[in-house]
């Protein structure tokens, strides 16, 4: 900020060693190609597996964003026993599993099983050993087509529900949003005093 008035001026001191004080980034464009190339070696050291997990339905935190959903951490161990696989087999096949996460609504639990049980019919397993497959692997003619899936596993869209302009009934303009909350708020607070009153006025009539 500069000065102000008639003061004197700063004996300002411009001849300091200011390159060791910048940070340069001129590495910017052979990190970029160093990330693809490891990308690219681990989707070929994991072939045929996918190069990433199946990933949970969440909404997003607070007021402001919990109408939009995102990837979450993991599948809650209600979620896996409803859709009927185990949590020790889960993360062996793509399925991460997150113990601390609770199912708060029917809705978010119904659409992660669902997300599931989509995955499961897609999925091909591949067996330990290709002598003795066991129950649950898949055939051979499916293991022949199977390609590796780069990109996120079932990708999360968002669901819009655009009901579009509509005029505004008289019902509606007759309506007060603020009555309807206070009294909401008084019913809330008076319900107990309303119960004994209730219960005072039946023991006096007997």
């Amino acid at each position: 900020m500069a000065p102000k008035h008639n003061n004197m001026v700063f004996d300002s001191h411009f001849h300091k060693d200011w390159q060791r004080y910048v940070k340069t980034w001129f590495n910017q464009a052979g990190k970029k190609k160093r990330r693809r190339t490891k990308r690219i070696e681990k989707a070929k050291a994991i072939a045929p597996r996918p190069t990433s997990l199946l990933r949970p339905v969440v909404h997003c935190q607070t007021i402001r964003y919990n109408a939009r959903v995102r990837p979450g951490r993991g599948f809650t161990i209600d979620e896996l026993k409803a859709a009927g696989i185990n949590r020790k087999q889960a993360l062996s096949i793509g399925i991460p599993v997150d113990h601390r996460r609770k199912n708060r609504s029917q809705e978010s639990l119904q659409a992660n099983v669902l997300r599931l049980k989509e995955y499961m019919s897609r999925l091909i397993l591949f067996p330990r050993k290709a002598s003795k497959p066991k129950k649950g692997d898949s055939t051979q003619a499916e293991l022949e087509v199977a390609t590796q899936l780069t990109g996120p596993v079932i990708p999360i869209k968002q669901a819009y529900n655009d009901t579009g302009a509509r005029k505004i009934t008289d019902e509606e303009k007759k309506a007060s949003a603020f009555q309807t909350m206070r009294m909401y708020r008084a019913n809330e607070k008076l319900v107990g005093l309303r119960e004994k009153r209730a219960k005072e006025a039946a023991e006096d009539d007997d």
